[in-house]
């Protein structure tokens, strides 16, 4: 229990200081525990940070899997909605795994559990589309979102709301 509850303040922390900047003292403030209890639980600051990135991978994809649609092309919009919410509240400054990718890019852990996220992310799409074959083009236009959200805001799902119901549309037709 006490190792999730430190990956889960490990999320609030890096999401608020940075991967680059948080120093392990103040991710012990941040987790409330002893330095001695933070490095039984995660030996290093990229094991912290996975951590932290395996935390939000699950709070995430709870969190896409809330719309009560039916799946298919109402399912995908409401998700896109979805990421709106969480960016406004979440991820304000952007994607926190491509943050903690581009802070440590030669961690593998740290890739693994980006690459992990990513894929997962493709795979619940595609299957709440009822459209497997549609997987990596609605990824990649979510993943466009997460990217521009911070400049744009809900202007970006307004424009890809309009994509993707000319993909959905365009497949039954093929």
């Amino acid at each position: 229990m006490l190792k999730a509850q430190i990956a889960q303040r490990l999320e609030a922390a890096f999401s608020q200081y940075g991967f680059a900047e948080a120093s392990v003292s103040q991710l012990k403030t941040a987790c409330d525990v002893s330095l001695r209890t933070l490095y039984k639980h995660y030996p290093s600051k990229e094991l912290m940070i996975v951590a932290a990135l395996n935390h939000r991978h699950q709070r995430y994809l709870t969190f896409l899997s809330a719309p009560s649609v039916n799946k298919g092309e109402a399912r995908i919009l409401a998700i896109f909605e979805r990421l709106n919410d969480w960016m406004s509240e979440f991820a304000p400054h952007g994607c926190m795994s491509l943050s903690a990718l581009a802070a440590f890019p030669e961690n593998e852990e740290i890739k693994t559990a980006v690459a992990k996220h990513k894929d997962d992310v493709r795979i619940l799409l595609g299957e709440q589309a009822m459209r497997p074959d549609l997987a990596t083009a609605l990824f990649i236009l979510h993943e466009g979102v997460s990217s521009v959200w911070p400049i744009m805001g809900y202007s970006s799902i307004e424009s890809v709301n309009g994509v993707i119901k000319q993909i959905m549309e365009q497949s039954k037709n093929a």
